[in-house]
């Protein structure tokens, strides 16, 4: 793979976690076919990760079936309550002794954020490691990532990546795996079945990358 092709590669990983992120915000189904979020999912995908293009195909058919009410009914009882959640969307539940909400692997996240001079949007309702946030700083490394490749900077590169490596171990793949069996198990709906495939597969086959050792020695003669 020569710089090119992994730079290409990097940038569709980053607009993967982006996508998969905004599949996971409260259901509006109009935006998410006007926007053409499955159609651009399923396009990078079938680049980078052939294996959760299938589950994107079936979550776009699958989204068909089902109108907003229907998909806000179950997105609640997964995700929200009032009742016990079926999927607590929390890293801290399947990660801190107990499930208790805001623990030690909440702060852990935050400390990620604020290395990186970030900070909660204050429009931004949800916990510091709801699944959304996690993705996207996913999302915001490897932007940053390829950023700096574009501009030979294998430095700052080599540093992003490490960064996304480390959140990786630490924080949401940690607990993304049984996060998405719980969803599997909590529900029929064929939407959400095939959200929780798409974002395990594509975390188990991407989720983890070392920079080529030849990429990292062509970078260090520019």
């Amino acid at each position: 793979m020569d710089i090119e092709q992994f730079v290409k590669f990097e940038r569709a990983r980053s607009d993967c976690y982006k996508l998969l992120a905004a599949c996971f915000y409260q259901p509006q189904k109009a935006m998410l076919l006007d926007e053409n979020v499955f159609a651009m999912l399923g396009d990078l995908l079938t680049r980078i990760c052939p294996d959760a293009e299938l589950f994107s195909k079936k979550m776009a058919e699958s989204l068909m079936r089902y109108d907003e009410e229907a998909l806000l009914v179950e997105y609640a009882r997964l995700f929200l309550g009032p009742n016990e959640l079926l999927a607590p969307p929390y890293g801290a539940v399947y990660l801190d002794k107990g499930g208790i909400l805001m623990g030690e692997s909440t702060a852990k996240a935050v400390d990620f954020y604020k290395a990186e001079g970030l900070s909660m949007d204050q429009h931004y309702y949800n916990l510091p490691d709801h699944i959304t946030a996690e993705l996207e700083f996913m999302h915001y490394l490897t932007y940053r990532e390829v950023e700096a490749l574009e501009k030979n900077d294998t430095e700052k590169a080599r540093y992003c990546l490490d960064r996304r490596e480390a959140f990786m171990l630490t924080c949401l793949g940690s607990w993304v795996a049984p996060f998405c069996e719980k969803i599997k198990q909590g529900t029929d709906n064929e939407f959400y079945r095939a959200l929780a495939d798409c974002l395990s597969v594509f975390l188990s086959k991407t989720g983890h990358c070392e920079m080529p050792v030849e990429l990292q020695e062509s970078l260090a003669r520019v």
